[in-house]
């Protein structure tokens, strides 16, 4: 049996994951700046990965009825910029972290995720008849 919640759920949970490994990628570049560099663009990477696979949990929960399912979006789309936002605030106000990596840390997350669940998923055969 298909169901398509499931296979969203898992999708978006696969992207988030790989989010997650570009923003890793990002911070190592950022090491040449230096750590605290280094950690901004992770931070920065990492809230929008961890805010993502909230979303996809909260939103993506099961069947149920289109004005739940829509609920459901709303919320999980204001989890995942309200994790970005106290992850953005403890970095500039607690930490006093540089801008300039952290917004690219958040902006190379946004687009891996993007990229991610566009790509093919591999062992799929599309082409498949019958």
């Amino acid at each position: 049996m298909h169901d398509p919640i499931a296979a969203g759920r898992r999708t978006a949970l696969r992207a988030a994951a790989v989010q997650a490994l570009t923003s890793g990628l990002v911070a190592l570049g950022f090491l040449l700046l230096g750590p605290r560099a280094a950690l901004a663009a992770g931070i920065g990477g990492l809230a929008v990965a961890l805010g993502n696979a909230l979303a996809a949990c909260m939103a993506l929960g099961g069947i149920v009825p289109a004005r739940v399912a829509f609920g459901r979006l709303l919320l999980g789309a204001m989890a995942k910029w309200g994790v970005v936002f106290v992850a953005f605030l403890a970095a500039f106000a607690i930490w006093r972290l540089p801008p300039l990596p952290l917004l690219a840390g958040l902006v190379i997350g946004l687009l891996a995720y993007l990229f991610a669940l566009n790509a093919p998923a591999s062992g799929r055969n599309r082409n498949r008849k019958g």
